[in-house]
């Protein structure tokens, strides 16, 4: 990798940022998860920046993180990820089986 912290900051798109680490991926898969490979990503990003402080060194753990948030979309769901809110929230109308255990009777 010979990139410049100042071209990462440039970077906007998910080919981009592929492109820029020289990972190869398949473009049918960043269409459908692109937003949650962003976003799997940045939460790894958050805390690389947390433990790291040297920019190159950065810029090598970011790689293996965009590796691993694509990866993590090629053997898993969005919905199994629970990255967005929208897969967070239960679903409405929906009775949980555990919501359906009796509850003991005293007596």
């Amino acid at each position: 990798m010979t990139g410049t912290w100042e071209q990462f900051q440039r970077l906007t798109d998910a080919e981009d940022y592929f492109h820029f680490f020289g990972l190869p991926y398949d473009p049918r898969v960043v269409n459908v998860y692109r937003l949650h490979i962003l976003r799997k990503f940045g939460l790894l990003k958050e805390t690389i920046d947390q433990q790291m402080t040297d920019l190159q060194e950065r810029l090598l753990r970011y790689r293996t993180a965009l590796e691993t948030a694509y990866q993590t979309f090629l053997t898993s769901s969005a919905q199994e990820q629970k990255l967005f809110k929208v897969f967070q929230q239960p679903a409405p109308h929906v009775v949980l089986l555990s919501d359906l255990v009796e509850a003991p009777t005293h007596g």
